[in-house]
């Protein structure tokens, strides 16, 4: 009797651990390792998790690999971090936004178990042997039913060699998130698997930007990721409901929020609002480089975002009112919590520092 109540209080034990470690927040940023910003250069208190983009998939083993150029980058990255906020979770990315050739990558890879399982062994050791605690899948984007099943499969296989792993080796098991798309707008969010996300993945990073691109629409001027939409288009509160809808809990998704925004060249300099007409778009701009433009700001409630401009240029972007008032949404609305892309782009950490407050401890 006293073997079962001594594993009881154990196995209840572990389970008030692990809710307690998922009932908070997440403060995301990713660290883009080709931005020029170095890791020693990070300030992590704004963040409760950082990762480390990109880790590589090799199209011949399908192992995942670390870059020679990010080799002593990414095995330190967890050290210096924490040297600062010793609490700052790291997770190692794989993949990133590289077209549709990347995501056959991806594709080729979930299709076979004996693939998925080499994905899966070398991300796991990749992990350990570079002091990092957790992985997270970025691949853009699953698009097809197929896609939908081997994604299913993959993060459930990857579930059991994280819990197996940790099991083995005595230590906390590695935490598995997944960069996700953000709405209709970017791909087909029904090539998802909900339940098997909500089952396996500790949560997903829904990336509800790009939604309208100076590329996408050189001819009008947009709201680049608005929270709502008005107009019944695209928007990011469109794609966090489609989540929802999906089998995924609020608990277990976190709100993309850019670090940048989105350049026009207006037709007519007098006529500078949102859907103004343009000349040409002129693609991404950081949001540091739209703060120290010199250009007129102007918050737009409708759509929370902002726009700036200064002659014929106009961008499109997020400020410290509209990244603070999409982190309330995020919290009023019951999400994980929040991470942004990418935390080179801010300004002296403003946007970080907005958003951190906007949650609150």
């Amino acid at each position: 009797m006293a073997y079962y109540i001594k594993h009881s209080f154990l196995l209840i034990s572990t389970l008030m651990i692990l809710r307690l470690q998922f009932s908070s927040a997440i403060k995301g940023g990713y660290w883009y390792s080709d931005s020029g910003l170095a890791a020693s250069d990070i300030n992590p208190s704004y963040f409760t998790h950082l990762f480390s983009a990109f880790a590589d998939l090799d199209t011949t083993t399908y192992q995942v690999t670390i870059s020679p150029a990010n080799a002593a980058r990414f095995s330190t990255f967890t050290q210096t971090v924490q040297a600062k906020s010793s609490s700052v979770k790291t997770l190692l990315s794989i993949g990133g936004g590289g077209g549709s050739t990347l995501a056959q990558k991806f594709a080729n890879m979930a299709s076979q178990a004996s693939r998925r399982k080499s994905f899966i062994d070398s991300s796991i050791r990749l992990a350990r042997n570079n002091n990092f605690h957790g992985l997270d899948l970025d691949w853009e984007y699953p698009s097809s039913d197929t896609d939908k099943t081997n994604f299913g499969s993959l993060i459930k296989e990857w579930r059991a060699a994280v819990a197996a792993e940790s099991r083995s080796s005595g230590k906390p098991a590695l935490l598995l998130s997944a960069a996700v798309g953000g709405s209709d707008q970017i791909t087909p969010l029904k090539y998802y698997p909900g339940p098997d996300i909500a089952n396996n993945l500790d949560w997903i990073n829904v990336m509800t930007y790009d939604l309208f691109t100076s590329d996408g629409y050189p001819t009008v001027t947009q709201a680049p990721a608005p929270l709502k939409n008005p107009t019944g288009q695209f928007s990011a509160d469109e794609g966090i409901t489609k989540w929802i809808g999906l089998g995924v809990p609020k608990s277990k998704i976190a709100l993309g929020l850019p670090f940048y925004g989105f350049k026009w060249a207006l037709s007519d300099p007098n006529n500078h609002r949102i859907f103004s007409k343009a000349t040409q778009g002129l693609g991404a701009v950081k949001y540091k480089d739209i703060k120290n433009a010199g250009a007129q700001i102007v918050y737009n409630s409708t759509y929370t975002t902002t726009y700036a401009f200064k002659g014929t240029d106009w961008y499109g972007y997020d400020d410290t009112q509209s990244t603070a008032n999409k982190v309330s949404y995020a919290k009023q609305n019951g999400l994980f919590g929040y991470f942004a892309w990418h935390i080179e782009q801010d300004s002296n950490w403003a946007l970080s520092d907005a958003a951190s407050r906007s949650w609150g401890a």
